[in-house]
Formats: C-alpha cells, sequence, structure tokens
C-alpha cells in the first residue's frame, strides 16, 4: 500500500523566513477560570518544552459575551513579561478585526488600534503572525491591505494571515497588499472537511499559505461522538490509533497533517499533558487506504 511521508519536524510558516513547529497551541481558553499568570506559565512551558514554538491567541479570547475582550493576551502578556527570555523561543501569533456587538470591524481606524492594543496587551514590540480574525464584508480589502502593510513597515508585524476567509476574500485582500500572506486559519478536522473539496486548501497551495486548522477535534465532537457519522469517524481513527500506539486525538492530529497542504493542528487544550501529547502525531504512518477510508466515514457515503 502506498504510504504517505511523516510530517516534517519543522516547517516555514508561509514562503518566509519563519520556522514554525508543525503543531500550534491555541490560546482561546487560556483565561477562563481565573487562570493565574503562573499558571499560564506553566502551559507555555509546556507547549515550548514538547518543542511547539508556534502560539496562536486573540484579542477576542476571553470574551464572554459580556466582558473579557483582551484578557488572553493579557495573560499571555503577564507571561512574557515575567519571562522575557521566552519570548525568542516562541513564534507569536494574534488576531483581530472583530469588535462585539458590531461584530467586525476592519476600518481604517479601528484597525489600527487594534493591532496596537494587542502589542500592548502582550507587551511586545512585534508580533511573528497577524490575522485578520474574520472578514469584515464593510471594509474594503484595499483599505484593510494599507493599514497591514504600514504596521509591518513600522516593525508592528513581521507576517501577515487571514482566518475565516473564503477564497475570494483571501484573493482580494492578496491582490491589494504589499507582501504575500502567509498563512490562512479555517476549521479544518476530520468531522469538517470542507476545506477538502470548496478549493480552500488547494488555494493555499497555490498561493504557499500555512493552512492553521482550528478546532481539529470538531469542537470536542471527537472525544464524545454521539451522531452515527461520529462515531464511524471515531473508529477509524481508533483503528489506526490502536495499531500505531497513538491515541484517538492524535490520530486526527496526523490525519489532518498528512495533507499535502501541511496543515498544521491548533491544540485547544489547557492540560499540559494534552498539549505535550499532540506531538506524537509526528510519527503516525499513514497509507492512502487508511487516510481515505477516515474520509469515507466523515463523508458519510463511498467516494466517487
Amino acid at each position: 500500500m502506498s504510504e504517505l511521508p511523516l510530517p516534517p519536524a519543522t516547517r516555514r510558516l508561509g514562503g518566509g523566513d519563519i520556522t514554525v513547529s508543525p503543531i500550534a497551541w491555541g490560546m482561546w481558553r487560556l483565561a477562563e477560570n481565573g487562570r493565574t499568570a503562573r499558571e499560564a506559565a506553566a502551559l507555555v512551558h509546556a507547549a515550548l518544552d514538547a518543542g511547539i514554538n508556534f502560539l496562536d491567541t486573540a484579542d477576542i479570547y476571553g470574551f464572554d459575551g459580556v466582558a473579557g475582550f483582551g484578557d488572553a493576551e493579557a495573560l499571555l502578556g503577564e507571561v512574557i513579561a515575567a519571562e522575557p527570555g521566552l519570548r525568542e523561543r516562541m513564534v507569536l501569533a494574534t488576531k483581530g478585526g472583530i469588535l462585539p456587538p458590531l461584530p467586525y470591524d476592519q476600518g481604517e481606524a479601528y484597525l489600527r488600534q487594534a493591532i496596537d492594543n494587542s502589542l500592548r496587551r502582550l507587551r511586545v514590540e512585534q508580533v511573528d503572525l497577524w490575522q485578520v480574525h474574520r472578514p469584515d464584508i464593510l471594509a474594503h480589502p484595499q483599505e484593510v491591505a494599507r493599514v497591514l502593510d504600514d504596521a509591518v513597515a513600522a516593525g508592528k508585524i513581521r507576517t501577515l494571515g487571514v482566518s475565516n476567509f473564503t477564497i475570494h476574500q483571501t484573493a482580494a485582500l492578496q491582490h491589494f497588499l504589499g507582501r504575500p500572506l502567509v498563512s490562512t486559519q479555517p476549521e479544518i478536522s476530520p468531522l469538517r472537511i470542507t476545506c477538502f473539496e470548496n478549493g480552500e486548501l488547494d488555494q493555499a497551495m497555490t498561493m504557499g499559505l500555512t493552512p492553521l486548522a482550528w478546532s481539529p477535534l470538531g469542537g470536542g465532537r471527537l472525544a464524545q461522538p454521539t451522531t452515527p457519522r461520529e462515531q464511524a469517524v471515531a473508529a477509524e481513527l481508533d483503528r489506526i490509533g490502536t495499531a500505531q500506539g497513538v491515541s484517538r486525538t492524535v490520530a486526527a492530529y496526523a490525519w489532518l497533517m498528512a495533507h499535502p497542504a501541511g496543515v498544521v493542528p491548533i491544540i485547544g487544550s489547557q492540560q499540559p499533558e494534552r498539549i505535550a501529547e499532540g506531538m506524537q502525531a509526528l510519527s503516525v504512518r499513514w497509507t492512502r487506504q487508511d487516510w481515505y477510508a477516515v474520509l469515507v466515514a466523515a463523508r458519510g457515503e463511498r467516494l466517487p
């Protein structure tokens, strides 16, 4: 049977010169449950010590519908301020452009303010990757591009990406930008396979974008599958995981990483052992037959 190559130990972020781990750690729940800076630092260390240097946050993380906007960034900023040496070990990514309750604002004035506010909360002078979190339909991409190009020129941002953009929205923004985008962040999991067939991953490969997969475990549904489709996908992942000595979670990450676009799953766990476990995905070997078996289970029907 035809075997797929193992994922690399590191990869380039887009076509740039930033080297990232093939798995990222996401912090959308970092500020939950009154977590202290010391507790947050333990999680950061768990990721870095496991070989995960790619840390992804956003200004909206921590918002509970009423308050908490910016809390995750601010908490990470406390960690960085207490241990400045950590900054050199991480590739720091954040996102902006969501302003509750609008809900989106990428007008020039707000976007400039959002970038500056993120830097202030994170207590850094520059982030390695800044992503437009969700597209503001009322913002002309030329206006958005101008703000982003200015921020890069000012040394506030190293590279640029998009999150939850359609292929046409991505292309429109890239048309006006003075530099290439390096990443796109859609929802991808064995339970959300839309990107495999709607052109998003094909565009990523064409443009040299690194796809960052948020919610790679289907929002927790892979852990507790309830529908026949979810159970069928879980059963296929368990079959592979059992054969190779890894958990269903690790098999799910590895399944995404086997795609030629170089998908980087974003681990959402806030448990040190679960964060570190993710790196086991680098050793999972897929055959085409096994990979497609998961896809068929996710589709709920045979391939043509």
